[in-house]
């Protein structure tokens, strides 16, 4: 069951309380009678398995290099052209 986080708006009162998804929040304050709140926290979040850090790598390829060109830019124009038969 998860727990929850209440504050009363009037007397400051907090306090932690388990309930289950389909009780209804809570709305009077145990110690004074006012109204509460629920309070709101941030969710831990955790990642299990391969290929959340950046340390893991995949097999046989690597994202953080580059690809090489595929042809270089040394090469002599003839060499990367393809020849194509001349059309009558």
């Amino acid at each position: 069951m998860p727990t929850y986080a209440y504050a009363c708006k009037d007397c400051g009162h907090n306090f932690d309380i388990q309930q289950s998804f389909s009780d209804s929040s809570l709305t009077v304050c145990p110690e004074c009678g006012g109204q509460l709140r629920k309070k709101f926290n941030s969710v831990g979040i955790s990642f299990k398995g391969s290929g959340f850090y950046s340390t893991d790598s995949r097999s046989g390829s690597s994202a953080s290099t580059p690809a090489a060109p595929a042809t270089s830019p040394s090469a002599p124009a003839s060499e990367t052209k393809t020849s194509t038969p001349a059309s009558k």
